[in-house]
């Protein structure tokens, strides 16, 4: 073969192999993935555009139960890993509240009571007893009044039949009454006197003795005129239930 030839043939190999690599160039997808990036077609560049993941981790339910809030928010509110444990410790703060026996009625006496002693045109020879609770709290009314005209010593008895059925309680600003027999409407009774002074006492839960204060309500300018048959009632919660003995 000339050497003419030979020149030609390996021209003509070296013209194959370099058209078979160019066409291998085009074939393995970088031509056609720079051409995509140019045209803003490819599906790479959407990804490059999609939310970051931790935009979606931020608002994930989890983060309410950072360790870094101490314990985990019962209530599942938001933005509790932004302020921290003193947010959640606000939310459980308790409403303050007052004890228990704060709202239980306590034993009225002469202090939380405004007292006023009346006499009463009927029945005759009878004086009504009006006590108010000047206090915050109810109160109870125990027993019946424990009455002391001037210096007397003993204490009047009660008339038993007039015992209510019920202790009488006495809201705030509410009344209580009991009636005073003051003597006898035919003179038949002995040691009557005049009194110019009263003191009324209150009775505790067992009726033993008085507690508390007592109230010196005013009486009438002349005084008052009692003898042996002085007698009291029990406190009632209507003055109806109080001038009926």
């Amino acid at each position: 073969m000339s050497s003419i030839s030979r020149t030609r043939l390996v021209t003509a190999a070296a013209t194959t192999v370099l058209a078979a690599l160019s066409l291998t160039a085009c074939n393995d997808g970088t031509g056609a993935q720079d051409e995509g990036r140019a045209a803003g077609t490819s599906p790479s560049v959407t990804a490059s555009h999609s939310p970051a993941p931790s935009a979606a981790t931020d608002q994930s339910p989890s983060t309410d139960q950072s360790p870094s809030t101490g314990s985990t928010d019962a209530t599942g509110s938001s933005g509790t890993g932004s302020t921290g444990g003193t947010a959640t410790s606000a939310k459980r703060t308790p409403v303050s509240k007052a004890p228990s026996s704060s709202g239980r009625p306590v034993t009225c006496e002469g202090s939380t009571l405004r007292t006023v002693a009346a006499p009463l045109a009927r029945p005759v020879n009878h004086m009504l007893l009006t006590v108010t609770n000047t206090g915050s709290k109810s109160c109870y009314l125990y027993g019946y009044p424990v009455v002391r005209f001037g210096e007397a010593q003993a204490v009047p008895p009660v008339i038993e039949a007039s015992q209510p059925q019920a202790v009488v309680t006495l809201g705030p600003g509410e009344s209580g009454y009991a009636s005073v027999n003051l003597a006898a409407t035919d003179g038949s009774s002995a040691n009557g006197y005049t009194a110019k002074t009263l003191t009324v006492y209150f009775q505790g839960r067992s009726g033993n003795g008085s507690v508390g204060k007592g109230a010196h309500p005013s009486l009438p300018a002349q005084g008052t005129y009692v003898d042996d048959a002085l007698k009291v009632t029990y406190w009632q919660q209507s003055m109806d239930d109080a001038v009926n003995w």
